[in-house]
């Protein structure tokens, strides 16, 4: 159980470096790596060796298409109704944004898995032929309340490749094509 008196102190800092270079990140030291379900081309921390209910995760999916900015409804769409089918979805956060042709969904939310409430952060990054998908989770909201800082210090040091920035850039995107 999650204590409200202590909070989670840093003891260092790692990154993590995709090994096809397509990404990093920066996590906690002590935490814990987990493999990811379904086969997922990616990686997942925990400050839990086992049972990882908490845990920052990245993953990529290659598309079989480029993405462009004016994809963005359809892939909303898509988005909007795979989180629909989550059981006792409460959205707390939605923002979409896009940069060039990458396209961002920013989405927090509870929902129910079995007897737990758990609480999520995701972004939904399309950029080029990639779709990569970040996730914080918390074991339940108080979980997520109380490894906030570092679970959001995941997100903020994720750092694409700079091929991949390009490749979203609109003024050469037709010569990608």
């Amino acid at each position: 159980m999650v204590s409200e008196q202590s909070r989670p102190l840093y003891t260092g800092i790692r990154t993590y470096r995709d090994p096809v270079g397509r990404f990093l990140f920066r996590y906690p030291k002590e935490w814990h790596q987990h493999e990811l379900a379904d086969n997922r081309d990616g990686v997942m921390y925990s400050p839990e060796a086992e049972n990882p209910e908490t845990y920052f995760a990245v993953w990529g999916v290659r598309l079989e298409h480029r993405v462009v900015a004016e994809d963005v409804d359809v892939l909303r769409e898509g988005v909007d109704e795979g989180l629909s089918q989550l059981a006792n979805l409460n959205l707390e956060f939605t923002e979409d944004r896009t940069f060039g042709n990458l396209i961002r969904f920013h989405r927090i939310y509870t929902f129910d898995e079995g007897e737990a409430t758990r609480q999520r952060k995701v972004w939904m990054i399309y950029v080029y032929k990639w779709l990569f998908v970040l996730v914080a989770q918390g074991a339940s909201p108080e979980a997520y309340d109380y490894w906030h800082m570092m679970l959001n210090d995941c997100f903020d040091s994720f750092d694409l490749a700079h091929e991949l920035w390009y490749a979203s850039d609109r003024e050469v995107a037709s010569d990608l094509a």
